[in-house]
Order: structure tokens, then C-alpha cells, then sequence
């Protein structure tokens, strides 16, 4: 896989791209600024895109300004987010269109789960940080659509945001897949979404009960 790294930290920026070399990928651009990782995502047409969403110029939202912009030339462009605390203003929109992942740096540690959720987000998948998904919940009011769930399905819902697999829910949460697969089907109905959604419908999941872009806080 070829993948574009945008990190400004140059500690933070080698060690991402050597567990990637070590992990049999082909790191093609290392870059350390917003403009210059649009710059080389576009020229060299990459696998899989791994941005900060803290950057300079600004050391802000400039990543996930920068995805939103390679979106805009490459719209299907893969493209996973890395941040050190959960910011979901300006990044939330880009979830419901796959190939698209938002983690925080912690989870780099765990080197086999990392280097899975890159390999889903690059094959049109998703993959959102567990953190990132309880902001996303947790931040709703009691009145949102999301209180229709069970705490069950609220379980489900948020293994399958961060992009498992039925048989994944089932192994983590020791159910069986049929059941995993009658409580996805509630959720569906609850969440008011519809059965041709399939390719999406972990991430639409997810953000169907948002009312409005932005729900998130630095």
C-alpha cells in the first residue's frame, strides 16, 4: 500500500512511517505542514492518506481542513485523521462517505489493531476511534433517536462505527453473528436508515442522529 504521511512532529512522523515500512508498505511522501500534504497527496495519487488534524500553519483543524480540501479534487480519496484529543468539528462530515478514519494517536501503540484499521479505511471501509464514537453518542440529547436503543444495541452501534465486522461484534461482545445481525437490523429501524445504505451503514449508524455538522468541540 502507498501512503502520504502529514505529521509536523518529525519524532511522531519517523516512528509512524517506519512501523509502516516494517509492516511491508511503501511510504512515498513524509510531510510536515497542511498545504504541503495537499500537495502530496494530489501529486503522488497515494493508497491511503495518514493526516494530523493539528498542523501548521495554524496548529489547529488544518489537517482536517486539508482533507476536506484533497476530498474536494479526489473525492474518493482514502484518508485516515490522527489526533491526540477528540475534535470533531470539522472532520465529522467526511465520515459518511467511507474510506475515512479518525484515531487517536494512542491507538498507534497498539501497533495489529492500527495497521488493521489503516488496511479497512484503504480498502473503502471506516474505522473511528472508540473516543471519537462516545463523543459522537454521548453529546446527543435524551430526545435524539439514539434513545430508542437498548444499551445492547448502543454496544453494537459503537463496534460498528469503529468499522467491525459482525463476526468482530460477535467475537468482542461473545454473541453469536445471527444475533448480531437481528440487533443491527433494529438499530436500522430505529435510526430510521435503509436497507440499500449497506456499504455505509456501520458509519450512518452512527451519524444519522446528528441534526446538523459541527457536533463536536475542540
Amino acid at each position: 500500500m502507498r501512503i502520504v504521511i502529514g505529521e509536523d512532529s518529525a519524532l511522531f512522523r519517523e516512528g509512524l512511517s517506519r512501523i509502516l515500512s516494517d509492516a511491508g508498505h511503501d511510504v512515498v511522501a513524509t510531510v510536515g505542514d497542511a498545504p504541503t500534504t495537499v500537495d502530496a497527496v494530489l501529486a503522488h495519487a497515494p493508497d491511503l492518506a495518514v493526516v494530523d488534524i493539528r498542523m501548521p500553519p495554524g496548529h489547529r483543524d488544518d489537517g482536517a481542513r486539508a482533507a476536506r480540501e484533497i476530498r474536494e479534487v479526489r473525492p474518493r480519496q482514502p484518508i485516515v485523521l490522527l489526533s491526540q484529543h477528540v475534535e470533531t468539528r470539522h472532520s465529522v462530515e467526511l465520515v459518511p462517505t467511507g474510506g475515512f478514519g479518525y484515531l487517536l494517536k494512542d491507538r498507534v501503540l497498539d501497533v495489529a489493531d492500527f495497521l488493521d484499521a489503516l488496511e479497512r479505511v484503504a480498502a473503502g471501509g471506516s474505522a473511528l476511534d472508540p473516543e471519537v464514537v462516545a463523543r459522537l453518542i454521548g453529546q446527543r440529547r435524551e430526545t435524539d433517536r439514539l434513545a430508542r436503543l437498548t444499551p445492547r444495541e448502543r454496544e453494537v452501534l459503537t463496534l460498528m462505527a469503529e468499522g467491525r465486522t459482525n463476526r468482530g461484534i460477535a467475537r468482542r461482545l461473545h454473541l453469536t453473528e445471527r444475533t448480531v445481525e437481528t440487533h443491527t437490523g433494529s438499530i436500522i429501524g430505529k435510526l430510521g436508515l435503509a436497507a440499500s445504505d449497506e456499504d455505509h451503514i456501520r458509519v450512518l449508524a452512527v451519524l444519522a442522529h446528528l441534526e446538523a455538522r459541527g457536533a463536536g468541540a475542540d
